[in-house]
């Protein structure tokens, strides 16, 4: 059952709302992103200047567990431009993505993270948006939804945690890189209106409530395509490949790609 969250952000004047997703910090290791990392840190600098609100949709980490007294190394930079931005006023919502779902307390109380632990239901001055990372929605994958309701269960976190992180952390990402590489390359091309589990998913949702945008993260391409006349499907697209987010001034929704 998909748990929604309500939220309502009126942009300040000439501000505007940020959609991100899939940094996938820490792949393929810390070391070999660390290029990719400081691009990101540009891209958090070039929106400080107008940014009122940054709403990241999953999977910022390639894998990440909050310790009750450790957490992951590395991602300095951008753990602190975050916080950067929080301390100048920029509100931040944080995504559970299917690859960093074991937040607790860190990065809320570090940076002043919102967490959204599923969906949302977006009220950005006179705009309707449904918002989620997408792992698990719309129709199949039965396999993978029973097994992100075992990995989320508040039992799960609790065994993990007995691990050391020394431990426990290498063996996360182990487990990541290995489903990677057995993961065809074009299981992430779009499928079209009628395949995607996504857009299957939307229009559900629109049969129940009204939403001018849906926007996901996950699938790792960069897609706008109309579902109806008034409704409008936005995949992210990631920051491995494609340096891809969306930019929305509160009357409309832009997908766009991060050049320097």
């Amino acid at each position: 059952m998909t748990t929604t969250t309500d939220i309502s952000h009126t942009l300040a004047p000439g501000r505007k709302a940020y959609f991100t997703s899939d940094w996938h910090l820490g792949y393929p290791s810390a070391e070999a992103g660390l290029e990719r990392e400081k691009k990101i840190v540009r891209w958090l600098d070039r929106i400080a200047a107008d940014a009122d609100v940054l709403f990241l949709l999953g999977d910022i980490f390639d894998f990440w567990f909050d310790y009750r007294r450790a957490a992951p190394r590395h991602f300095v930079r951008v753990l602190g431009k975050l916080a950067e931005l929080h301390d100048r006023g920029v509100r931040l919502y944080y995504f559970f993505g299917n690859h960093d779902m074991w937040h607790r307390d860190y990065l809320a109380r570090e940076i002043g993270v919102t967490y959204v632990p599923d969906a949302a239901r977006i009220r950005l001055n006179g705009l309707r948006i449904y918002a989620a990372h997408g792992d698990g929605l719309g129709p199949g994958d039965k396999k993978y939804k029973m097994l992100k309701k075992i990995f989320s269960h508040p039992l799960s976190r609790t065994l993990y945690r007995i691990l050391h992180p020394d431990w426990g952390i290498p063996l996360a990402l182990w487990f990541s890189h290995r489903s990677r590489r057995h993961t065809p390359p074009e299981i992430t091309r779009f499928l079209g209106p009628e395949r995607e589990h996504l857009m299957i998913h939307s229009r559900k949702v629109l049969e129940r409530e009204p939403y001018d945008y849906f926007i996901f993260g996950h699938r790792h391409h960069a897609v706008m395509h109309p579902l109806t006349d008034k409704a409008m499907y936005i995949n992210l697209g990631d920051w491995i490949n494609l340096f891809t987010y969306a930019e929305s001034d509160g009357r409309k929704v832009e997908l766009k790609k991060f050049e320097e």
